[in-house]
């Protein structure tokens, strides 16, 4: 009897453990989409224009993918307990100050500081996941859950954000996030375990320097080209300084004794592939949001709150189908999952270029569901494909550069897309170039899963 009550408590801390580490994701991504469909409101109070914009997303991203690398290596060195709460207490904060910016610039900086909260949880709640679930079967399930948890911000965050944009002004998104991070805490600090330091290692100041400065040069040509000219002086030498940059952080990381990106991690082919899969699943996922609410806005006319609902499609099966891809990965692999979740979403996606000329909503609701199904599929099947490949101590390493990668996406896919619809001679123009561009990329995922994901190759 005693037994199995211990049981029961044990499996009822588990899931309270679960929630609170999935809560902090779910943070992350409720940000995210909530100010997609915040964007035209964003613009008519604060000015600017796709450019504008393109910085409102992509200050939070570049800093998140700048850092995650740093943040993985210090949730391995000081204990990834620790480092949760830190980026708890830091993006609670900084959202309920981004609910009072008087200008696009000070919003601007305000989401980079979400970016810096954010990048502490996600390889810090990873890690924890991997010292709490070793087994790797029960590691898929409960990544699974995880990922259905923050799924259901996926799916509830454009129709929540565009109930509280409509009702009571775009400023109230970011204040959902206040009790969120509250009850996280709580949990976190109730139920979680501190994991295994290792305050031995150093950390990579000169890594995280040209990282995060060769994201940043990159970000700005892309997104800054049309407005300078894409041949102009100052544009060239952001591409020239973001390949210098690129090239000095893999020259730093190769010679040095503690690095920030364990290059030998590359010589398994599931992680190397990972990395690309994680960076492409993104680019569809961060473009599309981008994208269709300025559609639905500007062109059709929907006002913020059914601009939230038509994404639906897309969004709800990220909120229950991640639970079965759990299950189906713990039991025959990541590769045929990802396989066929990027097949789905480069269909998906390119069902979206006959939306103007086929009219209605039918089409683009068959191609955001298979994109939600696609996307649902591949992310919760490649994190724990990555994490899987790597030894235990590597986990916050591994988890940082993965979702260093994928947050890299999500930059280039605003950067990249929002230049095609910048540079286009009209929005429709540009926006079916984009459609096309992200299919083939998500087809590229595809077959990259097939060949490498699993082969453990050196």
């Amino acid at each position: 009897m005693m037994q199995i009550q211990a049981g029961r408590t044990r499996k009822m801390a588990q899931a309270l453990l679960l929630l609170g580490l999935s809560l902090g994701y779910f943070m992350v991504l409720l940000d995210m989409t909530v100010v997609s469909v915040a964007l035209p409101a964003i613009r008519v109070d604060l000015g600017g224009g796709i450019t504008g914009l393109q910085w409102v997303v992509n200050a939070y991203t570049i800093v998140f993918a700048g850092l995650l690398l740093s943040m993985g290596a210090i949730a391995d060195k000081l204990g990834a307990k620790r480092v949760y709460i830190g980026g708890l207490i830091l993006f609670l904060a900084a959202s309920a100050v981004s609910a009072a910016a008087p200008s696009l610039g000070l919003l601007i900086g305000l989401r980079a500081i979400l970016g810096v909260g954010g990048a502490a949880l996600l390889p810090a709640s990873l890690s924890l996941f991997a010292h709490t679930f070793p087994d790797p079967a029960q590691r898929a399930r409960a990544l699974g859950i995880w990922a259905a948890v923050t799924g259901i911000a996926m799916a509830s965050g454009p129709v929540i954000g565009g109930l509280l944009v409509d009702t009571l002004g775009w400023r109230s998104i970011f204040l959902l996030n206040v009790p969120l991070a509250v009850i996280s805490l709580i949990m976190t600090v109730q139920f979680v375990g501190e994991t295994d330091r290792h305050p031995q290692r150093s950390f990579d100041l000169a890594g995280q320097i040209s990282a995060i400065a060769a994201i940043v040069a990159l970000s700005f040509a892309l997104m800054e080209g049309e407005s300078w000219g894409w041949r102009s002086p100052v544009i060239m030498g952001a591409f020239a300084l973001a390949l210098l940059c690129a090239i000095a952080f893999l020259r730093v990381e190769a010679r040095g004794k503690t690095p920030l990106l364990p290059l030998q991690l590359f010589r398994n082919s599931t992680v190397s592939a990972g990395m690309m899969a994680g960076l492409a699943i993104n680019i569809g996922i961060s473009g599309i949001l981008f994208i269709l609410p300025l559609y639905w806005g500007q062109v059709r006319g929907l006002s913020a709150h059914m601009a939230g609902l038509a994404l639906l499609p897309m969004m709800v099966p990220m909120a229950f189908n991640p639970i079965f891809t759990g299950r189906i990965v713990a039991r025959i692999g990541a590769r045929i999952p990802m396989t066929i979740g990027f097949g789905l979403g480069a269909v998906g996606t390119i069902l979206q270029v006959g939306v103007e000329r086929v009219g209605g909503y039918t089409l683009t609701l068959v191609g955001l569901l298979l994109i939600g199904f696609g996307v649902s599929l591949t992310v919760p099947a490649l994190m724990a494909a990555v994490i899987s490949a790597v030894p235990k101590e590597q986990t916050g390493a591994a988890s940082g550069a993965l979702n260093s990668s994928r947050q890299l996406g999500a930059t280039l896919g605003v950067a990249i897309l929002g230049a095609m619809l910048s540079g286009s001679e009209s929005f429709m123009a540009g926006m079916q170039v984009s459609f096309v561009v992200t299919a083939v990329i998500l087809l590229g995922g595809s077959i990259l899963s097939f060949v490498y994901i699993g082969r453990n190759k050196g």
